[in-house]
């Protein structure tokens, strides 16, 4: 009975060319492994790839009001900034008393050469300038000397690791920061018996640059994600607003619509009663255009009634018209706002969402003249023209412009009002003036009655 137990409690061998079961590792184990990974991603992969450093923009803060070959220029200042840092290094190592002419000159080149080399291959310059350390220390080290980091290798290893930071992300720096410890750390072990040590000096610093550089990284990474941010957001609000505004003008044509279909269906049914023993075919005639009229009424209501809100009303004052402007002329009046209207030609009736839209436009400019132009006044000119109606609403320049605050919906009723125009087939120009004004100028196009009953 033993034997069995024993038996059945011992798991079974695996058969030939079959693998024994995955056995979890330990969070310990996956993190070591998970960190070697990293390591040789960002230092032994690729590391002598060619990654040249690109121009600099050259609209930023300080290079906006360049111009010419200044400002071209200015697209290579980082690039002369590593090259003056790889001079300075090379001045530093080449300052040495102790050796000759000759060495001192290898020294230099030995500093230079891994600072430029972090212009095109970033990874490969922090190499390299591990390799020359030590040969700047065998050719350069006297009795006097810090060890291992001679005073241009010093310098080298410090620019380098910054420039490296900057290029290349903080997981990276952190790993030639530990590099570069663990290396000062042997030549310690082996020369520092001898020589006094400059190692924790340079891992201080370095600290120090590779801090900065890291909050920089970051600083950078968060204003290019607040500002992608905002573009989606500002495409989202004004997406809105268009979607918006696209409703408004489908309720106002529903209410436009429904009223002269009604009154059709109305006049239609009373016609047959004005006339004295009307012949069945006109009786007929009417009743079809009735039925044609409320069939039409009711698709209408079903279709575009789908845009109105659950607490939408129907207005129960008529919709405004061009008539109804001297009324909002003498609104913005009270708000503040100085106004003049000027109408040529010879006024007529136009259709009612001519009317509606042109009476919208109006109130739109003069709403962003009183929010954006405070103080300034304006001009609305209405010009009955052969073919059309045109329209023209220009402010001045507001006397105070620190009063003017920024709003966030600044730009979204020159969207609306683009809406209106395409809609009617019209043609509109909306900018600013030479006297730094603004104006906004609508052509809205009319049949002329002979053209409709074409």
């Amino acid at each position: 009975m033993n034997e069995t137990t024993q038996t059945q409690s011992t798991p079974p061998e695996p058969p030939d060319g079959v693998f024994e079961p995955y056995k979890p590792r330990s969070p310990e184990f996956r993190a070591s492994m998970e960190a070697l990974r990293g390591l040789r991603q960002d230092l032994f992969q690729d590391a002598f790839a060619y990654r040249p450093l690109p121009p600099m923009r050259t609209y930023g803060r300080f290079t906006r009001g360049l111009k010419g070959r200044m400002r071209e220029y200015a697209a290579w200042r980082a690039h002369a900034a590593i090259v003056a840092a790889g001079l300075l290094a090379m001045l530093i190592a080449s300052n040495s008393a102790a050796i000759g002419a000759r060495e001192n000159v290898f020294l230099g080149l030995l500093a230079l050469a891994p600072v430029l080399l972090t212009l095109v291959r970033p990874v490969g310059a922090f190499w390299l300038s591990m390799a020359a350390t030590p040969v700047a220390a065998f050719l350069g080290t006297d009795w006097d000397s810090e060890w291992p980091w001679l005073p241009g290798a010093f310098a080298c290893q410090l620019m380098v690791l910054t420039i490296v930071a900057i290029r290349t992300r903080p997981r990276t720096a952190a790993w030639m920061w530990v590099l570069t410890g663990v290396y000062g750390l042997a030549a310690q072990s082996v020369g520092g018996h001898y020589f006094g040590s400059n190692t924790v000096e340079l891992l201080f610093l370095s600290a120090i640059a590779l801090l900065a550089v890291t909050v920089w990284h970051i600083r950078r990474e968060a204003h290019q994600e607040v500002t992608a941010q905002q573009t989606v957001t500002e495409h989202e609000r004004s997406r809105r607003t268009l979607l918006e505004e696209r409703t408004t003008i489908a309720r106002e044509l529903h209410d436009v619509v429904a009223h002269h279909m009604s009154v059709v269906a109305i006049q239609a049914e009373a016609a047959p009663y004005r006339v004295e023993n009307p012949p069945p075919e006109l009786e007929k005639a009417f009743a079809t255009i009735r039925e044609n009229a409320v069939a039409a009424l009711t698709e209408l209501r079903r279709v575009l009634g789908v845009v109105r809100a659950e607490d939408y009303e129907a207005p129960d004052a008529p919709q405004p018209t061009l008539a109804d402007l001297d009324g909002l002329l003498a609104n913005v009046r009270e708000a503040g706002l100085s106004v003049d209207k000027t109408v040529t030609g010879a006024i007529r009736e136009l259709p009612q969402g001519v009317e509606l839209s042109a009476y919208r436009i109006v109130q739109e400019a003069l709403s962003n003249t009183l929010r954006h132009a405070p103080g300034a006044g304006a001009r609305v000119e209405v010009a009955y023209v052969l073919g059309g109606l045109g329209l023209r609403i220009v402010n001045g320049r507001t006397p105070n412009p620190s009063l003017v605050k920024p709003s966030p919906g600044a730009g979204h009723g020159i969207t609306g009002m683009r809406e209106r125009v395409t809609m009617l087939n019209g043609e509109m120009t909306a900018g600013r003036t030479d006297e730094g004004g603004y104006e906004v100028a609508v052509f809205l196009p009319v049949a002329a009655p002979n053209e409709g009953e074409a």
